[in-house]
């Protein structure tokens, strides 16, 4: 039995190595990066069962925890993006109305369980915002379910 010459030159195999190496690479950061988003969804899955459990707990019924996830995802959304700003709190105030358009649009006593929602998720999410913003809330007049 015998072995053939090597055929192939130093520039051929070269870019061979070069190559594989890029290859490489690209495969660990494709593994890096889907590590980290599915930690990510782990967090945002425990960050939803929580509010779920918080939620319940009240005795209202809560939404699916893929919606949650979904909307929340692992830092609260839209809800933790600076809550405690002036045009955040006026965009709150501001779906706390009859709910008509245009002209007929004004402010109305909402209920209480509207603004709970609100702070059931602020402390999952965002708990380091929730005093601030419970401070917010507590200057608002709101009403009972019942009417009170």
């Amino acid at each position: 039995m015998s072995t053939q010459m090597e055929s192939s030159t130093k520039r051929e195999r070269s870019v061979l190595y070069i190559v594989s190496v890029v290859v490489l690479v690209v495969l660990a950061v494709v593994g890096l990066l889907t590590f980290r988003s599915a930690r990510e969804t782990q967090q945002a899955q425990e960050k939803a069962d929580q509010l779920i459990s918080n939620i319940e707990a009240t005795g209202a019924t809560a939404p699916s925890s893929e919606q949650i996830v979904r909307v929340l995802g692992e830092d609260g959304g839209a809800v933790c993006a600076n809550p405690n700003e002036a045009l955040t709190r006026a965009t709150f105030l501001g779906q706390l109305t009859t709910g008509a358009g245009g002209t007929g649009s004004r402010p109305i006593i909402a209920e209480n369980r509207l603004v709970q929602g609100q702070l059931l998720i602020m402390d999952v999410y965002c708990p380091d915002e929730l005093a601030e913003f419970q401070e917010f809330v507590n200057t608002l007049n709101t009403s009972d379910a019942n009417g009170g």
